[in-house]
């Protein structure tokens, strides 16, 4: 008596090479479109702040976090350090101290409705750092040598490259984009978490 042998045939193990490269294309392609989105929101979080910030100057004449009438318009926290009124908002853009202008930005933008949230706490970008505003004439830290600079942190390497080259010049040690240690993205950074930082 002949013993009949069972197993799967090559059309079937093909179907389920098949299936199983389409499940693993459509992973791949959904994290792709999931890290465009992040560096989308990014680049609209870099203008939407941008914008935010001129919005206040031109209603209130002064800069956000650096407005000598904001305790007298809505109350709320007045700064500590600094001079009110010059021009100048002082302070880390990482700033932990509430009383610092670099925090009062976020708390004079939404007292004006121009950001969503409350108090001074920085708001957080799409990849999970916080976003920070100085005034690089301040003896700001980054490597941006004037003007008001926007950082985030934590944003990898490739992201960053990726939109140093959508904003500026793809270069992270030159231009109005680059990150704050003022070093160039390459093979060995790809992985590297970097504080972006752009001046408006």
């Amino acid at each position: 008596m002949k013993k009949q042998q069972t197993g799967f045939t090559l059309i079937e193990i093909a179907i389920v090479l098949v299936i199983i490269g389409l499940l693993l294309g459509g992973v791949l392609k959904g994290q792709e479109m999931m890290n465009n989105a992040e560096i989308k929101r990014t680049v609209n979080d870099y203008n939407g702040i941008g914008a935010a910030i001129y919005s206040y100057l031109d209603r209130y004449g002064a800069l956000p976090g650096d407005d000598p009438n904001a305790v007298a318009r809505w109350g709320g926290t007045a700064p500590a350090g600094g001079t009110p009124g010059d021009g100048v908002i002082e302070g880390a853009w990482n700033s932990v101290t509430a009383t610092d202008e670099s925090r009062l930005v976020w708390e004079h933008l939404r007292f004006a409705g121009l950001v969503n949230g409350a108090g001074n706490t920085s708001p957080l970008n799409p990849f999970g750092g916080v976003i920070g505003v100085e005034d690089a004439q301040a003896g700001g830290t980054t490597a941006i040598a004037s003007g008001t600079v926007v950082c985030m942190d934590r944003v990898e390497g490739k992201d960053a490259e990726i939109l140093d080259i959508q904003m500026d010049d793809g270069n992270g040690t030159t231009g109005d984009m680059m990150n704050a240690a003022a070093s160039a993205y390459d093979n060995t950074t790809l992985n590297t978490a970097f504080t972006i930082c752009r001046q408006i």
